[in-house]
Order: structure tokens, then C-alpha cells, then sequence
């Protein structure tokens, strides 16, 4: 089992002046269970190199297991440092794509043709496509038969709730929910915070970070 997981590069809030980027959990829960599970994982974003990571998902009061295992493996912290420039990927050398969230991947992946190129030719030759959080903000172009890939999908993201809980919904490009509804997509969704993830056929995605573990077991076992 070969997956690729792709980071966002994006590091700038909007115009807040303030930083954002990936957020941890979202890399640490699917990586570790998809080594946990034997797979192997490839990282890659659009600029190569370290991705940057929001600084609020790496405090204290975010913690969990996997981040914390993350803190501790030298072997993941030098991989994520160097991940893959996405230009440079191919779908045929994976068996799967993941997409960690955070609120970089509105700026940059939501609009990067090599990432669109890809999640189009995984989705096409029946490759699972996965996505959390804000993750899901990468099928907004992805175009399948001339539809956008989500339409008729069950699908879920980062709620409107959610950006209003953390107060960003007049900062985000666009908002996750209100886009996956326009592009066709039949949103789900749980209780805000809470683990909620969904398969439809090719897709899994997840709604916020406490999804993140249970979207990559969803994804795992699409490839079983």
C-alpha cells in the first residue's frame, strides 16, 4: 500500500497578519495510522520542502496521542521536513491521496492544477481521494464526466459552525460547507468538534480534526 499525503505550502491568514498552515493532528492521526497499518507514505506539497504548520495546532491545549508521538519520532519530523514537490508526482505510483487540513489549503490547494490533476486522475482509474477538515476544499475544481466530483456525493468538511466558532468566516477565501453544497455536494455532518467521516464510493472526508484518525481508517479500508 502506497499513499500520498499532501500538505498545504500556504502560511499567511488571509490579511490578519497572522500565520497558518497545516494543522497538526490532521497530519499526525492519518500518518501514524496509515504506517500502523503497513502502508507507505509519501509527503509532498506544492512548494517541496517543510510544510508550515498553524502554530495554534501546536500548543499544549491541541495535543493528543499521535501529536505527541509525532513530538517524539525524529524519523516523521525529518520526512515531513522534506516533503515532495507535487509537481513532481505521479498517480500511478500510489494506491491512495489523503489531504490533511488547516486553513492553508484554502489559498493554495484549493487552486493548484498539479493537486487537481491528481485527485482527477486517482478518482479516474478508482483510486480512493480522502480529505479532512479543510482538506476537502482541494475537490472544488476536480472535475469528473464534466461534473465537479463532489455532485451526488455524500461529503462533509469544517462546518459554517465551526469557522464561526473559531471566528474566521469573514477571513477564509470561501467557506468549506457553502462550497461543497454549491459544487452539488449532499453535506453531512455531525456535532461541532466531534468525529464525523464519510464514505461515498471513491471519496472519504472528514469533518474537523477529531475526524482526522477515523477518515484515514475509512480510506484504509477502501484499499483492503
Amino acid at each position: 500500500m502506497k499513499i500520498l499525503m499532501v500538505m498545504t505550502s500556504h502560511d499567511q491568514l488571509g490579511n490578519t497578519g497572522k500565520k497558518t498552515g497545516f494543522w497538526l493532528e490532521e497530519f499526525a492521526a492519518p500518518y501514524y495510522t496509515f504506517l500502523d497499518a503497513g502502508a507507505r507514505v509519501t509527503i509532498a506539497s506544492p512548494k517541496g520542502g517543510q510544510p508550515p504548520v498553524d502554530p495554534k495546532s501546536d500548543t499544549p491545549e491541541g495535543e493528543t496521542d499521535m501529536t505527541k508521538r509525532f513530538k517524539s519520532d525524529p524519523a516523521a519530523q525529518q520526512a515531513l521536513a522534506n516533503t515532495v514537490k507535487l509537481a513532481d508526482v505521479k498517480a500511478s505510483g500510489y494506491d491512495a491521496i489523503f489531504y490533511p487540513g488547516g486553513h492553508g489549503p484554502l489559498w493554495d490547494l484549493a487552486e493548484d492544477q498539479h493537486s487537481i490533476a491528481l485527485i482527477e486522475a486517482f478518482y479516474k482509474t478508482k483510486k480512493p481521494v480522502g480529505a479532512v477538515c479543510h482538506g476537502p476544499c482541494v475537490l472544488r475544481r476536480a472535475v469528473i464526466d464534466g461534473h465537479p466530483i463532489v455532485k451526488h456525493r455524500r461529503v462533509t468538511g469544517f462546518t459554517n459552525t465551526e469557522e464561526e466558532a473559531v471566528q474566521l468566516t469573514n477571513v477564509v477565501p470561501f467557506l468549506v460547507e457553502d462550497e461543497l453544497k454549491r459544487l452539488g455536494g449532499i453535506f453531512e455532518r455531525g456535532a461541532d468538534w466531534q468525529s464525523f467521516a464519510i464514505t461515498d464510493g471513491l471519496l472519504v472526508t472528514g469533518q474537523n480534526p477529531a475526524s482526522s484518525e477515523a477518515g484515514a481508517k475509512q480510506l484504509l479500508a477502501l484499499l483492503r
